[in-house]
């Protein structure tokens, strides 16, 4: 049977808001006549553009305490929701406020709702899980807070915002948050910072001078862009993890609280590992030969040399540097210029470095052989391929690219497309052999025009062709 039809006084189409021109945190021109805000809360949910939800929580007291009286088809497009029109009747039991609130009130509400980003069925759990939300003044006070000074805020986590926390703790979150901007947070970093954060911890449980004492200690390492690249740090206790980590990284450096913030700022998830974590991987370096102000050394070019997985990589990779023998003062020098050898995936990365290397004449368990592969950590595998075969195509030998590169490993990190345009201007260009690179395969790391071409044009008619290339780009002219 089709569903009885609504009395005429009540709308005949569901119920559309939308925001309009003027704000929705003001009073709204041209509101449909509400005769109770009982009628309208049930013509609003009525009219959401809806998806079907799991049944909310229902409560069995709440059913013997509340009847149904509304129409079957309001009952139907409700149930559609997950809230029935007996759920609705208890919600307005529950919490009679809603029932003195004026119909133009509880409008405006969902207005701003709508305007930060709680629509459909975001509107629909809020409303359902916290109706304090449609009448609370510091809600609304909070909503205004951030439609003007919260922009780029999820409605995901504004709504599990709105929903687990009472109307009463949105004041001072309100105030916590201009703190940050008081102390030189951007204001369009806001909301991307309280995106990634626990917002209860930091802004809830945390006293405001707890969180002041924080900012004022996070200034001495780079405050606020430390906070913008990794905001989770505010998640951290001050007194019995930031501290604690810093001072222990500090102590690795010698006490060097400069060069600390620089590993800091260079890698701000540093601050996620505990002081165990640190040490352990301390301990490791410190078996292995490597003074701790080696190890300090190789953070400040790669701190992630903390995150490396000690069994899975750093073990396995110190051996074949062993096996290649490099002692620990050779181990500490290479891990500074190629500290990615101990990140990178062996099956998709070093082992087919390495098949190149050893095609090209490299013999296993040499120290040239370590050098080479730690220049190629710089590069991809599909540009070191393209880096021979370029050779290749302009007549040299496997010996010739042998012979090149050890004698100036980063060759084979260069850029293909790069190196192509240098070589085609040595020998077109400056009408020299290409012989000449085997001399000085270094030819091929400086830049063609701030270098290459313009020392060549300064001192093509000063002393002709007969300059080597290696003294065409390392000597002095009065024009360069």
């Amino acid at each position: 049977m089709a569903p009885a039809a609504l009395p005429a006084s009540f709308p005949p189409t569901p119920i559309r808001i939308s925001p309009t021109l003027s704000s929705p945190h003001s009073a709204v021109n041209n509101l449909l006549p509400f005769p109770t805000a009982s009628l309208f809360l049930h013509g609003y949910i009525a009219g959401l553009e809806h998806a079907p939800l799991l049944p909310l929580r229902r409560s069995p007291s709440c059913f013997t305490r509340c009847t149904t009286s509304t129409s079957p088809s309001i009952s139907k497009a409700t149930s559609e929701l997950g809230l029935d029109e007996r759920e609705v009747e208890c919600l307005l039991q529950k919490h009679p406020e809603l029932e003195l609130a004026s119909p133009e009130s509880l409008h405006r509400r969902l207005l701003s709702l709508q305007s930060v980003g709680i629509t459909g069925l975001g509107l629909h759990r809020t409303v359902a899980r916290r109706p304090k939300t449609l009448t609370s003044p510091e809600v609304g006070r909070f909503i205004d807070f951030v439609h003007k000074e919260l922009e780029g805020l999820e409605p995901a986590k504004l709504e599990r915002l709105l929903v687990s926390s009472h109307p009463q703790f949105f004041p001072a979150f309100s105030a916590k948050v201009r703190l940050l901007v008081d102390h030189g947070m951007p204001g369009n970093k806001l909301g991307q910072v309280l995106n990634d954060v626990n917002i209860s911890k930091v802004f809830g449980a945390r006293p405001i001078e707890g969180l002041e004492r924080m900012i004022v200690f996070l200034k001495g390492y780079g405050w606020p862009e430390l906070i913008v690249r990794r905001p989770s740090l505010l998640n951290l206790d001050l007194e019995n993890q930031l501290i604690p980590r810093v001072d222990y990284l500090a102590e690795v450096g010698a006490g060097d609280r400069e060069a600390t913030g620089l590993i800091i700022n260079k890698w701000p998830a540093i601050l996620s590992c505990t002081v165990e974590h640190f040490r352990s991987h301390i301990e490791f370096w410190r078996s292995i030969g490597l003074a701790d102000k080696e190890v300090f050394k190789i953070a400040m070019v790669y701190p992630q040399i903390f995150s490396v997985s000690k069994e899975r990589k750093l073990k396995p990779r110190i051996e074949f540097l062993h096996q290649c023998k490099m002692n620990a003062e050779d181990i500490s020098k290479f891990l500074i210029k190629a500290p990615l050898f101990v990140s990178l995936s062996f099956e998709y990365n070093l082992s087919k470095k390495l098949a190149f290397l050893v095609k090209i004449g490299y013999r296993h368990r040499t120290r040239e052989l370590a050098l080479a592969v730690g220049a190629v950590t710089r590069t991809s595998c599909e540009n070191l391929q393209m880096v021979i075969d370029l050779f290749f195509s302009y007549g040299f030998s496997r010996e010739n690219v042998l012979t090149m590169s050890m004698k100036h490993p980063q060759v084979l990190q260069y850029n293909h497309e790069s190196m192509e345009k240098k070589i085609e201007f040595l020998v077109e260009g400056m009408g020299r052999e290409i012989g000449e690179l085997l001399i000085f395969p270094a030819f091929l790391g400086y830049k063609l025009d701030d270098r290459i071409r313009h020392r060549y044009e300064m001192n093509k008619e000063i002393r002709g062709k007969g300059i080597s290339i290696n003294k065409l780009l390392s000597s002095r002219s009065r024009s360069s």
